[in-house]
């Protein structure tokens, strides 16, 4: 054996043992002609003493034998800090380079370089935590689903394409040439397949695949909790997976949440927190005050349809230099906004403004109490067509939110979002597309609205949907899906797709449900995302052993690459690239 114990195992009561560890060189220190060596391996670090000058490099890969021994200075630190390995015999298992960056919690490398040496990066103590987390989440997703009667089935990763949303990945066929696989952005129409073959509770942790724009809580690849469900409803929907988020916050955090979880209307979420994913740990809500500000002779507030407002608490006492700051952030394209109004409520009791020119102090008092401002708070007002300049102020009260330290990843509050619109409609391409996906079913008493022809009808539709949203992120969404063909070809009609487009991309799943398709609904939670906020992180990199770079490259295999010439005739490819000179 090369190790009879961990290097996290050994405590006090194991004085006395000759044991032997192996793992990797932490740190060597020489003094008074003995080596101290930290030998870490997953488990943990144990100190060991060895009685000579000992000369070792970092990330050497040892085995030592010796005696456990009372530490006489004690490492409250750490768990083996009690006690250390008096060193009879010591084997280099393996020497090392010197790495490229330190292999601490704190590491000196930068982001790339440990992208590049992921396998060095792995070794670290908060990569491992995260790792470890994200194991226990599987563990206890997969012990709660069991118990609920749930299957896990795997399905296919070669499927057809059917691009809705984001683009497609897709491989060439060698056996098929100048056809292509896609690779699922989720397994959408095999779990609603499953429920027509009668497997009434289904799930798998699975991978997903999006050719689409990165961030930090987005990847190329990434992994869901999928799940459907046969013979249901919305409600019996949402209390399934309220008792499985109940269960993983109690069991892997030992937090309590409420239960039962809030709801909040799509509708009511846009216009108190402009966004479908609010958060809502913090106030700062935002009020529409159309009515206090128009017809003061402002043309801004006066040429648009919509003006609302936050009160960022007390936040009166910014700058100048710091309200112009914020104003050309609200001018970024990732916000979107023309300037930014400011009413300070000052703790002296006056009240100034930006537009004092065009404001008495009445009416600015009457601005305040339509936004439950208090003394001390700042007002913060932008306007222009409704769903636009309440989305602007949702990403401004996020953004004032971290400034005054208001969203704490300590702090939990779950809420499900329902009775979105289910359909979309673009002035650009003058067409509806559906919010979700195509074969979300609306709400059973908006159906007279569904099969009308007036585009204002067809806007007024709920989606029978919901998503799970936790600290401002979206973790999970659904829908209880359409299982009737009347109602199917109604959809498809709306979103312009002709019956020829709709049996070629979906033809497979029209004729299944010929077959006596079950009710059904089901969910997709965000595996990667919920293991970071559970960590208290908003990337999920580092919940990801092997992630991808903001340009979708893994920098350590330096993939995607280019392919030989043979490869590329076996698959009847040509490259339309030009190549370096």
């Amino acid at each position: 054996m090369y190790r009879t114990s961990t290097c996290g195992e050994l405590r006090i009561s194991d004085v006395g043992k000759t044991v032997t560890l192996a793992g990797w060189v932490q740190r060597s220190r020489k003094l008074g002609g003995m080596t101290f060596i930290d030998l870490r391996d997953r488990y943990g670090i144990t100190q060991l003493v060895v009685e000579n000058d000992l000369s070792l490099g970092r990330e050497f890969v040892i085995q030592a034998t010796g005696k456990v021994v009372e530490r006489e200075s004690k490492n409250p630190k750490i768990p083996t800090g009690d006690i250390e390995i008096k060193v009879e015999s010591i084997n280099i298992l393996n020497k090392s380079l010197t790495p490229p960056f330190t292999i601490e919690d704190q590491s000196d490398g930068g982001e790339d370089l440990r992208a590049k040496y992921r396998y060095l990066d792995l070794r670290r103590n908060p990569l491992k935590k995260a790792l470890e987390l994200r194991h226990r989440i599987a563990h206890e997703v997969r012990n709660y689903l069991d118990a609920q009667g749930f299957l896990e089935i795997e399905t296919p990763y070669l499927i057809k394409s059917t691009p809705e949303g984001a683009r497609d990945f897709v491989v060439p066929s060698r056996m098929n040439p100048g056809q292509f696989y896609a690779l699922p952005q989720s397994p959408q129409t095999f779990k609603q397949l499953l429920m027509v073959a009668g497997y009434d509770r289904y799930f798998q942790i699975v991978r997903c695949f999006r050719d689409e724009d990165l961030r930090a809580d987005r990847q190329p690849e990434f992994t869901q909790i999928d799940c459907e469900m046969s013979f249901v409803e919305q409600e019996d929907v949402l209390g399934m997976f309220e008792g499985m988020m109940r269960s993983l916050f109690k069991n892997v955090l030992d937090v309590d949440i409420p239960n039962p979880m809030p709801r909040m209307s799509w509708y009511d979420a846009m216009d108190k927190y402009g966004s479908d994913k609010p958060d809502v740990r913090f106030g700062m809500t935002i009020h529409e005050i159309s009515s206090e500000v128009q017809g003061h002779g402002f043309g801004v507030f006066d040429s648009v349809p919509y003006v609302g407002a936050i009160a960022v608490p007390g936040a009166a006492n910014y700058t100048r230099k710091q309200t112009d700051e914020l104003t050309e952030w609200v001018k970024r394209p990732q916000v979107g906004a023309k300037g930014l109004v400011y009413i300070k409520l000052n703790e002296d009791g006056t009240i100034k403004s930006s537009v004092d020119k065009f404001y008495s102090e009445e009416d600015l008092r009457k601005v305040a109490a339509a936004v439950e401002a208090k003394t001390g708070d700042m007002i913060l007002v932008l306007c222009g067509q409704k769903r636009k300049a309440q989305t602007m102020l949702g990403v401004l009260r996020v953004e004032m939110g971290n400034r005054l330290g208001l969203r704490d990843p300590k702090v939990f509050a779950p809420l499900w979002i329902v009775d979105f619109p289910l359909l979309e409609w673009s002035e650009e391409d003058g067409r509806f597309y559906a919010m979700h996906h195509p074969f979300t079913a609306p709400k059973p008493e908006h159906l007279d609205w569904f099969y009308s022809d007036k585009k204002e009808d067809l806007e007024r539709v709920c989606a029978n949907a919901y998503d799970f949203v936790l600290n401002g992120t979206e973790l999970g969404g659904g829908s209880i899906r359409i299982h009737e063909a009347d109602v199917q070809e109604r959809m498809f009609q709306v979103l312009g797709i002709g019956k020829e487009e709709a049996e070629y991309k979906f033809g497979f799943i029209i004729n299944a449900f010929k077959f006596g398709a079950p009710p059904h609904g089901g969910l997709a939670f965000g595996f990667d995302r919920t293991c970071a906020l559970f960590g208290g992180q908003e990337t999920i990199r580092d919940y990801i052993a092997f992630p991808k770079n903001n340009q979708g490259r893994d920098v350590m295999i330096d993939a995607p690459s280019k392919i030989d010439a043979v490869q590329m005739d076996e698959l009847c490819l040509a490259s339309t690239v030009k190549e370096d000179a």
